[in-house]
Formats: C-alpha cells, sequence, structure tokens
C-alpha cells in the first residue's frame, strides 16, 4: 500500500503543499487552527513524515546544536530550556552536548554537529577555551554561530550575556549597604572575560563607597564548593579579618556558607555571603543564599531569536556589526546577607 504524503493531506484539506509543511514544522506563521487540521489528517491517513528526505528537499535538517560547559549547574540547564522553547515552537529541534570545561571536548562537540549538517550552532565556551579555530571553521562555512554567556569577542559572533560588570557592582553595594566593609571577593584563575568584569564592578564599588581595594581580599582560583571551603580556611590561616564575601558563582559561595557555619560564624549577623547565578539550590538552603540573577531563560530564548533572525536575514547582514543582546543582572537577597531592613 503506497504510503500518504504531504500532498495527500494538502489535497484532502484543500490547501498547498507548503501550508502543510510549514504547519507539520510548527511554523510560527501558520494559525493554530491550520495546524490543528493538518495534524488530525496526518493522523487519518497514518503519515510519517521522512525527515531525511524534507531535509534533503530542502537543504535544512531543522536541527540546531547546543553546547554547554556542564549540565550539572542549573544556570546551563535553564538556559538550554529557554533555547529549546523558542527552537521547538519555530519547528527546530536541538542536539545537546556537554564540554565539562574541556576544550578538546569542545572541539569533538563541535565536529559531531558539522557531520550532522547542524542549521546552526549556539555555544558557552569552556574554561580553557583561548584558541578557537574550531569555531572559526564554523563561521567559514557559513554556519550561524551564537555564543551565549561566555563569548569569544575576536570573533565578531552574535551573543547574549549578562552585564557581568554591573553585577558585581550591585553585589558589592548590597554588601556595604548592609554595613560590611571587609568584603573578599573570589574569582578566577581563568581569563574569562565575564569573571575580569565581575571583579572590575566589585572594585568600584568599593571606591565608589570609599573603601580601599586590598589585594589580601581578592582570592584567584578554580572555582567550586571545595575552593569556597578552602578560601575561608585559607583566610582564618593567615589571620586576615573579613566581614563578607562575594563569590563569582553560587557553588564557590556555598562552600563559603558551609565553612563559615563550621567555624560557628553567625551567618548574616557576623559575616555576609552573596554569590552569583541564582542556582535553583540558593532558595532551600538554611540561610538562603543572596544572588544575582542571570535571567537564564530569556538568555537562552534570546539566543534562539538571534539565530532565527540570522537565518531570515542571511542575504542582509553582511558589513553590519553582529547583534550583542546585554541583559541587565538583578539582586537576589536572602538570608545569607540581609542584616538591615
Amino acid at each position: 500500500m503506497k504510503k500518504p504524503t504531504i500532498h495527500d493531506i494538502a489535497r484532502e484539506l484543500n490547501i498547498t503543499f507548503s501550508t502543510v509543511a510549514r504547519a507539520l514544522r510548527n511554523h510560527p506563521g501558520i494559525s493554530e487552527a491550520t495546524k490543528a487540521a493538518v495534524r488530525q489528517m496526518a493522523e487519518k491517513l497514518n503519515y510519517r513524515q521522512n525527515k531525511l528526505a524534507s531535509s534533503l528537499r530542502s537543504g535544512n535538517t531543522y536541527i540546531i546544536g547546543v553546547i554547554v560547559p556542564s549540565l550539572h549547574v542549573s544556570f546551563f540547564s535553564s538556559v538550554v530550556h529557554g533555547i529549546e522553547k523558542v527552537m521547538n515552537e519555530n519547528g527546530y529541534s536541538i542536539l545537546l552536548y556537554q564540554s565539562n570545561e574541556l576544550l578538546q571536548q569542545e572541539i569533538r562537540g563541535i565536529d559531531t554537529f558539522l557531520q550532522s549538517h547542524v542549521d546552526g550552532i549556539i555555544s558557552s565556551v569552556t574554561l580553557e577555551t583561548e584558541a578557537y579555530s574550531h569555531y572559526e571553521e564554523i563561521k567559514n562555512r557559513n554556519i550561524p554561530l551564537i555564543f551565549f554567556d561566555r563569548a569569544i569577542a575576536a570573533l565578531e559572533t552574535p551573543a547574549v550575556t549578562i552585564d557581568d560588570y554591573q553585577g558585581g557592582f550591585i553585589a558589592t553595594e548590597h554588601l556595604i549597604q548592609q554595613g560590611y566593609r571587609r568584603i573578599v571577593h573570589i574569582t578566577a584563575e581563568q581569563s574569562l572575560p565575564i569573571f575580569k568584569e565581575r571583579l572590575r564592578g566589585y572594585q568600584d564599588a568599593l571606591q565608589r563607597y570609599g573603601i580601599p581595594v586590598q589585594e589580601e581580599l581578592i582570592l584567584q582560583g578554580q572555582f567550586s564548593l571545595e575552593y569556597g571551603r578552602a578560601c575561608v580556611q585559607q583566610l582564618r590561616e593567615q589571620g586576615i579579618a573579613f566581614d563578607a564575601v562575594f563569590a563569582l558563582e553560587d557553588y564557590t559561595a556555598m562552600g563559603v556558607i558551609q565553612q563559615l557555619l563550621a567555624y560557628g560564624v553567625k551567618i548574616p549577623e557576623e559575616t555576609g555571603v552573596i554569590g552569583f547565578a541564582n542556582e535553583a539550590f540558593g532558595a532551600l538552603v538554611q540561610p538562603g543564599l543572596s544572588t544575582i540573577d542571570q535571567q537564564t531563560v530569556k538568555m537562552g530564548q534570546e539566543a534562539a531569536r538571534l539565530f532565527l533572525k540570522q537565518i531570515r536575514d542571511k542575504q542582509g547582514t553582511e558589513g553590519r556589526p553582529p547583534e550583542q543582546i546585554v541583559l541587565a543582572p538583578g539582586l537576589i537577597v536572602r538570608g545569607s546577607s540581609r542584616r538591615m531592613g
């Protein structure tokens, strides 16, 4: 028995082939009523979409590759949620790859995507990514490339980021306004711009309020829960007094809280703590972790929209600077730093 085709659905509904094709891809330009009618007729005729044949006809796979450093961090999984929502609404599926913060894994992921003929790639680079010929290869093939959170400025590629400088500033300013004065900042050894900008925000906030920047209160390392604990131990052993900590991300901040509590320090009365990223666990622990929200779902949605815009405007973007979307950070105050008001 002959397999039903898109033409059969179109004939039964008295609509065009292209309308059926777009409806099956959940294209936003097709009304919900038409989509529902197409789905019902497809089910009635027992139609099964041949995605390979469809991609051969159109030259598109309607699949995009997404690379994240780690899905263990809810920040990245939340961004992926935003990407997937917009892409699915526009008839695309996603292939997801974790680099685990390793450059070689990132290179392998991109190679997998290129072999899979994805229509575009959305990526947040690893902590190790300093050479980037693998990303240049994507651009050389004229495949849309979008960065989120961590971008490579030299590539002049569309990106969605947070204002990390402003985030660092408001985190530090909040601690100052709560009465803290000897504020430690835990930053990263890596040279990623996002961490440098958070450090710069911290330094400028101190100076704005007439508090001197002291190098002994700026610690650099491989950020993690364990490193947060180690920083508190190091400060104690060296006899360096402090009354607050601004950590570059929430897991490190959580390690700080754990070690302070182990020493019997009262939080926030004696020492305040704030992180960055608004990881899901921050609202569940005691005391709740103050943090900077990075609008993760919106970041993913905007990255997906940049991809769709690149596809739509492919012919008219030459010579234009790549679009850079910078989202505003938000201060979330919880028990770890609230001691006034």
